[in-house]
């Protein structure tokens, strides 16, 4: 968990009810200051817990495991946030029938507006999945989806932050260029962003329907978009998605 995000804000979940695992003080420094309770050992975690989140490396989470795994119980429900390992090396580094979900955030969660993609492995219920959703839900949008979509989560969402914000810089640069201060552009980018994404999720309309409600024959935007096709701008950041996506199966495989 981020500092942001530490506990839940209706009251669900307690700072005091968080206990947080690290090899060093500096990564439980946050949590310390939240008033989570905190330790050096991941046994001590287990054994006063039931839902186990691992927010590892995934190069760290196979040795994680085997430490945890003799006291790893039918009551626990592990999630792991480590991108690339699969379900069922998770279910094998853990007892048998042991409960498991992965899941992959973004960025935004960090102002309670992230899109959050979970899986659940073989022996995780519906009641497990709901009780996640429910937990995460104020972090942002949550949906549940087969394993083999979390990579493209991680070149839609994840990475697909940093498209965003590269966007947002250029739109509001432009705007700079034909003379508005850069404070004002920069505000009204985002604005001019999320009102979009915000209608988008509240309309349930395409993304090109909407587009074409923006035109008008002749008008300001079909000449602007004009520019964005020479420059091939959906091309560019459908490769982007796709090179991200291939990125994160590659490092899956290692």
């Amino acid at each position: 968990m981020t500092t942001r995000s530490i506990g839940r804000r209706d009251g669900e979940v307690q700072a005091e009810n968080i206990f947080a695992s690290a090899p060093s003080n500096r990564n439980l420094e946050k949590f310390q200051n939240h008033g989570c309770k905190t330790t050096h050992c991941n046994l001590q975690v287990v054994k006063n817990c039931t839902f186990l989140f691992l927010a590892t490396k995934p190069y760290i989470l196979p040795a994680v495991l085997q430490q945890m795994a003799p006291a790893v119980t039918p009551k626990h429900v592990v999630i792991s946030m480590a991108a690339g390992v699969s379900l069922q090396s998770l279910e094998e580094l853990l007892p048998a029938g042991t409960k498991v979900l992965r899941v992959m955030l973004n960025l935004p969660c960090e102002v309670q507006s992230g899109a959050i993609l979970l899986a659940q492995g073989s022996c995780a219920g519906e009641q497990d999945v709901a009780l996640l959703k429910r937990l995460l839900s104020p972090c942002g949008l949550v949906e549940e989806a087969p394993e083999s979509y979390l990579d493209i989560h991680t070149g839609l969402s994840g990475s697909g932050v940093a498209y965003v914000y590269t966007f947002a810089e250029a739109l509001a640069e432009g705007a700079v260029k034909m003379g508005m201060p850069g404070d004002m552009a920069y505000k009204m980018a985002a604005q001019t962003l999320l009102g979009g994404a915000k209608m988008i999720l509240e309309t349930g309309e395409h993304p090109a329907v909407l587009r074409s409600a923006v035109c008008t024959p002749g008008g300001t935007t079909i000449h602007a978009l004009h520019e964005l096709e020479k420059g091939t701008l959906r091309a560019t950041v459908m490769n982007a998605v796709e090179a991200a996506t291939t990125r994160a199966r590659e490092l899956g495989k290692r």
